[in-house]
């Protein structure tokens, strides 16, 4: 399906055409712009999109085998549901002195093995402490069909976890616990047209270097056509994965109100300066 305004009017600004979607998957092309933007969205929807994830653990009891450091790691690495995660405040924009209701989400982790057999402490055991900030954000992401989330650790018999688990607003930039997607594929001019790649091969680069999928969608070039020295990239191919924290078209949404507010504070900064300038022209002409 396409989000066009109108029929007929493709040339007139960027098109977007899905061609799957899914709970955790989208693939979609891009056109009818230039490939730094395309890239300028491929590069902030992998590292700029604010999600949460554990930041801070408080350990109040670990007899378990894996030190309390190791733990802590995984328990980072947990999905945590980020839906109106703009309703949460950054750490170092909030005015509390380590973490407070407003810009972040505890959870608290209770285990213990009373029988013989190993125990299996899983991201369902994290308990959601309220208030928070809304109704999703901070609640551990489950997929599984049992409904048992990612395993944090195992107990043995007497073992036990008692830990206060603190959720912040962070992005992938600053720590790859914060990413919002597994990985995102971005490909142009599939049939290699413009000559970008040079291919290194053996024998038969065709054989050697199969085409996507993506080929499917554009014409391959023709024996004996000339090469085109101002053809530039129009369709670019996206597929985004989320791990679950984000739905992929929440995190490409995500991605271009990040890339509008970064391009928004350049403008409002040159437009400053220009200002400045101005007035500085003035003040020497009075003088």
């Amino acid at each position: 399906m396409d989000y066009d305004a109108m029929d007929g009017l493709e040339d007139l600004g960027p098109r977007v055409t899905v061609r799957q979607a899914a709970r955790d998957r989208a693939d979609f092309t891009l056109q009818n712009v230039d490939l730094a933007f395309a890239n300028s969205i491929r590069r902030t929807i992998l590292a700029e999109v604010p999600t949460m994830a554990i930041d801070l653990v408080e350990v109040e009891a670990n007899t378990s085998a894996l030190a309390d450091e190791f733990i802590a790691h995984r328990l980072g690495l947990i999905p945590l549901n980020s839906k109106n995660v703009d309703d949460v405040e950054y750490t170092r924009d909030c005015d509390c002195d380590q973490y407070c209701e407003r810009c972040s989400v505890t959870l608290t982790l209770y285990a213990k093995c009373t029988g013989d057999d190993t125990m299996k402490v899983y991201a369902r055991d994290l308990v959601v402490a309220e208030p928070r900030p809304n109704e999703w954000v901070g609640q551990p992401v489950i997929t599984d069909a049992l409904g048992l989330g990612s395993v944090i650790c195992k107990l043995r018999k007497n073992q036990e976890l008692r830990m206060k688990c603190i959720a912040k607003k962070g992005i992938a930039k600053e720590h790859a616990k914060w990413a919002p997607t597994s990985a995102v594929g971005f490909e142009y001019d599939p049939h290699n047209k413009l000559k970008h790649l040079d291919y290194w091969y053996e024998e038969d680069p065709a054989k050697e270097w199969p085409k996507t999928k993506n080929a499917e969608w554009e014409e391959p070039q023709q024996d004996g056509e000339p090469f085109d020295y101002g053809a530039q990239p129009a369709k670019f191919y996206f597929d985004v994965e989320s791990i679950g924290n984000l739905e992929p078209d929440a995190v490409v949404q995500q991605g271009i109100k990040v890339l509008q507010q970064k391009l928004a504070a350049v403008i409002q900064d040159i437009s400053g300066m220009e200002m400045r300038m101005g007035l500085e022209g003035q003040e020497v002409q009075m003088v």
